[in-house]
Protein backbone atom coordinates (compact mmCIF):
# COMPACT_ATOMS: atom_id res chain seq x y z
CA UNK A 1 0.00 0.00 0.00
CA UNK A 2 1.28 3.43 -0.94
CA UNK A 3 0.04 6.49 0.96
CA UNK A 4 -0.93 9.19 -1.51
CA UNK A 5 -1.77 12.87 -1.21
CA UNK A 6 -3.74 14.12 -4.23
CA UNK A 7 -3.74 17.92 -4.41
CA UNK A 8 -6.77 19.05 -6.39
CA UNK A 9 -10.21 17.44 -6.58
CA UNK A 10 -11.16 18.50 -10.07
CA UNK A 11 -11.70 15.98 -12.82
CA UNK A 12 -8.14 14.66 -12.93
CA UNK A 13 -7.46 14.69 -9.19
CA UNK A 14 -10.72 13.18 -7.95
CA UNK A 15 -10.91 10.45 -10.59
CA UNK A 16 -7.22 9.57 -10.12
CA UNK A 17 -7.49 9.61 -6.33
CA UNK A 18 -10.61 7.43 -6.26
CA UNK A 19 -9.10 4.91 -8.69
CA UNK A 20 -5.81 4.73 -6.78
CA UNK A 21 -7.78 4.13 -3.57
CA UNK A 22 -9.64 1.35 -5.36
CA UNK A 23 -6.26 -0.29 -6.10
CA UNK A 24 -5.79 -0.53 -2.32
CA UNK A 25 -3.73 2.60 -1.67
CA UNK A 26 -4.57 5.08 1.08
CA UNK A 27 -5.45 8.39 -0.60
CA UNK A 28 -6.12 11.80 0.91
CA UNK A 29 -7.53 14.31 -1.57
CA UNK A 30 -6.81 17.95 -0.75
CA UNK A 31 -8.52 21.03 -2.15
CA UNK A 32 -8.70 24.67 -1.06
CA UNK A 33 -12.38 24.78 -2.09
CA UNK A 34 -14.14 24.21 1.24
CA UNK A 35 -17.56 23.72 -0.34
CA UNK A 36 -16.23 21.05 -2.68
CA UNK A 37 -14.56 19.16 0.17
CA UNK A 38 -17.68 19.45 2.35
CA UNK A 39 -19.71 18.05 -0.53
CA UNK A 40 -17.29 15.19 -1.16
CA UNK A 41 -17.35 14.26 2.53
CA UNK A 42 -21.16 13.98 2.15
CA UNK A 43 -20.80 11.95 -1.06
CA UNK A 44 -21.63 14.77 -3.49
CA UNK A 45 -19.56 14.41 -6.68
CA UNK A 46 -19.07 17.83 -8.35
CA UNK A 47 -19.20 16.54 -11.94
CA UNK A 48 -20.42 13.52 -13.86
CA UNK A 49 -18.16 10.56 -14.50
CA UNK A 50 -19.85 7.16 -14.95
CA UNK A 51 -19.45 5.07 -11.80
CA UNK A 52 -17.38 7.64 -9.91
CA UNK A 53 -20.02 8.15 -7.22
CA UNK A 54 -20.00 4.43 -6.36
CA UNK A 55 -16.19 4.29 -6.51
CA UNK A 56 -15.81 7.24 -4.12
CA UNK A 57 -18.46 5.91 -1.71
CA UNK A 58 -16.95 2.41 -1.65
CA UNK A 59 -13.44 3.65 -0.93
CA UNK A 60 -14.56 6.18 1.68
CA UNK A 61 -16.52 3.43 3.47
CA UNK A 62 -13.51 1.09 3.30
CA UNK A 63 -11.25 3.78 4.79
CA UNK A 64 -8.94 4.23 1.82
CA UNK A 65 -10.20 7.62 0.56
CA UNK A 66 -10.30 10.80 2.64
CA UNK A 67 -10.88 14.50 1.93
CA UNK A 68 -9.45 17.63 3.55
CA UNK A 69 -8.76 21.30 2.91
CA UNK A 70 -5.45 21.13 4.78
CA UNK A 71 -2.37 20.20 2.74
CA UNK A 72 -0.40 19.47 5.92
CA UNK A 73 -2.94 16.78 6.82
CA UNK A 74 -2.78 15.25 3.36
CA UNK A 75 1.02 15.23 3.28
CA UNK A 76 1.58 14.05 6.86
CA UNK A 77 2.10 10.35 6.15
CA UNK A 78 2.13 10.43 2.34
CA UNK A 79 4.80 8.64 0.32
CA UNK A 80 3.74 10.37 -2.91
CA UNK A 81 2.20 13.81 -3.46
CA UNK A 82 0.36 14.30 -6.75
CA UNK A 83 -0.26 17.83 -7.99
CA UNK A 84 -3.50 17.83 -9.99
CA UNK A 85 -4.53 21.47 -9.99
CA UNK A 86 -5.86 23.55 -12.85
CA UNK A 87 -3.56 25.04 -15.49
CA UNK A 88 -5.79 27.46 -17.37
CA UNK A 89 -4.62 29.10 -20.56
CA UNK A 90 -2.90 32.44 -19.99
CA UNK A 91 -3.53 35.51 -22.15
CA UNK A 92 -0.52 34.53 -24.27
CA UNK A 93 -2.01 31.08 -24.94
CA UNK A 94 0.44 29.22 -22.69
CA UNK A 95 -0.45 27.16 -19.63
CA UNK A 96 -0.78 29.33 -16.54
CA UNK A 97 1.32 27.52 -13.95
CA UNK A 98 0.39 29.84 -11.06
CA UNK A 99 -1.55 27.17 -9.16
CA UNK A 100 1.08 24.48 -9.75
CA UNK A 101 3.87 26.72 -8.46
CA UNK A 102 1.77 27.87 -5.48
CA UNK A 103 1.23 24.24 -4.48
CA UNK A 104 4.99 23.69 -4.95
CA UNK A 105 5.72 26.51 -2.50
CA UNK A 106 3.31 25.00 0.04
CA UNK A 107 4.79 21.52 -0.42
CA UNK A 108 8.31 22.91 0.11
CA UNK A 109 7.28 24.68 3.31
CA UNK A 110 5.62 21.51 4.67
CA UNK A 111 8.09 18.86 3.49
CA UNK A 112 9.62 17.19 6.53
CA UNK A 113 10.71 13.84 5.07
CA UNK A 114 11.54 12.31 1.71
CA UNK A 115 8.63 12.11 -0.73
CA UNK A 116 7.98 11.67 -4.43
CA UNK A 117 6.24 14.66 -6.01
CA UNK A 118 4.28 14.01 -9.21
CA UNK A 119 2.84 16.63 -11.52
CA UNK A 120 -0.42 15.25 -12.86
CA UNK A 121 -1.61 18.67 -14.02
CA UNK A 122 -1.18 19.33 -17.73
CA UNK A 123 2.13 21.20 -17.87
CA UNK A 124 4.69 22.02 -20.57
CA UNK A 125 8.11 20.41 -20.83
CA UNK A 126 10.52 21.92 -18.30
CA UNK A 127 7.92 22.52 -15.60
CA UNK A 128 9.29 19.88 -13.25
CA UNK A 129 12.74 21.53 -13.23
CA UNK A 130 11.17 24.89 -12.35
CA UNK A 131 8.87 23.27 -9.79
CA UNK A 132 11.80 21.49 -8.13
CA UNK A 133 13.55 24.85 -7.66
CA UNK A 134 10.39 26.36 -6.17
CA UNK A 135 10.05 23.48 -3.71
CA UNK A 136 13.76 23.60 -2.79
CA UNK A 137 13.52 27.36 -2.14
CA UNK A 138 10.94 26.75 0.60
CA UNK A 139 12.56 23.75 2.32
CA UNK A 140 13.43 24.22 5.99
CA UNK A 141 16.21 21.63 5.81
CA UNK A 142 18.24 19.79 3.20
CA UNK A 143 15.71 17.07 2.35
CA UNK A 144 15.81 14.84 -0.67
CA UNK A 145 12.76 14.41 -2.84
CA UNK A 146 12.12 13.16 -6.34
CA UNK A 147 9.85 14.80 -8.88
CA UNK A 148 8.32 13.34 -12.01
CA UNK A 149 5.30 13.01 -14.27
CA UNK A 150 3.32 9.95 -15.35
CA UNK A 151 4.63 8.41 -18.57
CA UNK A 152 1.18 8.26 -20.04
CA UNK A 153 -1.47 10.77 -19.17
CA UNK A 154 -4.51 11.22 -21.39
CA UNK A 155 -5.93 14.72 -21.63
CA UNK A 156 -9.16 13.48 -20.07
CA UNK A 157 -8.79 10.91 -17.32
CA UNK A 158 -11.53 8.29 -17.23
CA UNK A 159 -12.19 5.92 -14.36
CA UNK A 160 -12.32 2.94 -16.72
CA UNK A 161 -8.86 3.83 -18.03
CA UNK A 162 -7.30 2.93 -14.68
CA UNK A 163 -8.42 -0.67 -15.12
CA UNK A 164 -6.85 -1.05 -18.54
CA UNK A 165 -3.40 -2.37 -19.42
CA UNK A 166 -2.34 1.10 -20.59
CA UNK A 167 -1.36 2.19 -17.06
CA UNK A 168 2.23 3.36 -16.74
CA UNK A 169 4.62 3.85 -13.88
CA UNK A 170 5.66 7.35 -12.90
CA UNK A 171 9.27 6.36 -13.43
CA UNK A 172 11.46 3.57 -12.09
CA UNK A 173 13.46 5.83 -9.77
CA UNK A 174 10.34 7.31 -8.18
CA UNK A 175 8.76 3.87 -7.77
CA UNK A 176 11.88 2.52 -6.06
CA UNK A 177 11.75 5.50 -3.69
CA UNK A 178 8.42 4.32 -2.28
CA UNK A 179 9.44 0.67 -2.10
CA UNK A 180 8.10 -0.64 -5.39
CA UNK A 181 9.81 -2.60 -8.10
CA UNK A 182 10.29 -1.11 -11.55
CA UNK A 183 9.98 -4.45 -13.31
CA UNK A 184 10.10 -4.77 -17.09
CA UNK A 185 8.49 -2.42 -19.50
CA UNK A 186 6.03 -4.05 -21.88
CA UNK A 187 5.15 -2.80 -25.33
Amino acid sequence: MIRICMVGTGYVGLVSGACMADFGHKVTCVDINQERIAGLVKGVIPFYEPGLDRLVLKNVEEGRLHFTTRLAEGMKDADVVFIAVQTPMSESGEADLTYVMKVGEEIGALLDDSKVIVTKSTVPVGTNAALKKVIQSKLKSDLEFDIGSPWYRPTRVRSYFFGSKKRRLINARALATVGGSPGRRRR
